[in-house]
């Protein structure tokens, strides 16, 4: 397997897992919070939450750098 196609792959996984961990994630912030009138406190992430959170960044982070190894090696 060529490494132009395998950069593909990893671009396609990542991009659909990145989307649903974005979707799984709990809303924070209501329409009020967009105005500056928040009546919620804020609160650490923790367990499942947390997990989530930081499937999303390390999903996303892979998504650029595949994205950019995919602009920067020749077809």
């Amino acid at each position: 397997m060529q490494i132009g196609s395998f950069l593909e792959v990893v671009t396609f996984i990542s991009a659909i897992l990145a989307i649903l961990l974005i979707l799984l994630q709990k809303r924070g912030a209501s329409l009020g919070a967009g105005f500056g009138s928040s009546g919620e406190l804020y609160t650490t992430r923790r367990g499942l939450e947390k997990s989530l959170f930081v499937a999303t960044i390390v999903s996303s982070v892979v998504f650029a750098l595949s994205i950019l190894g995919l602009l920067l090696i020749p077809a």
